[in-house]
């Protein structure tokens, strides 16, 4: 049996942007998606903190350092520029693997700029 686990994410960054009429996706500073190991398309869920509002779509690279976190395409309606938002993708694992998994997580600051990055196991119960 494979169980779905969080693989990495980038907690309460702040939207600083939004496109409608971009044909989808979410774009995210490079140094971010490095920092958490989120690979250009790869899928993420994104949940606006502020709002309650969450979405699927898939990730593209924002200039190195700008931080950059713009939603693009329909899901632009569900953001304000400034929202806090947490980005975060997934995988699947068997059994066997899921005592050595470790899970990235990207702490940023008010302007998107990497404060700390740990990780977390499936056995980390005092999160």
């Amino acid at each position: 049996m494979r169980r779905p686990f969080l693989r990495a994410k980038i907690h309460r960054a702040r939207v600083t942007g939004r496109d409608l009429h971009y044909e989808g996706s979410i774009t995210i500073d490079s140094q971010l998606l490095a920092a958490a190991d989120i690979l250009v398309l790869e899928q993420v869920d994104v949940y606006n903190v502020t709002t309650g509002t969450r979405f699927s779509t898939y990730c593209i690279p924002g200039a190195a350092g700008s931080g950059t976190v713009e939603v693009n395409g329909a899901a632009a309606h569900l953001v304000t520029e400034g929202d806090l938002v947490i980005v975060a993708a997934y995988c699947w694992l068997d059994r066997e693997d899921i005592p050595d998994h470790r899970a990235r997580v990207v702490l940023v600051d008010e302007t998107n700029h990497i404060t700390a990055v740990h990780e977390l196991t499936p056995f980390d119960g005092s999160r």
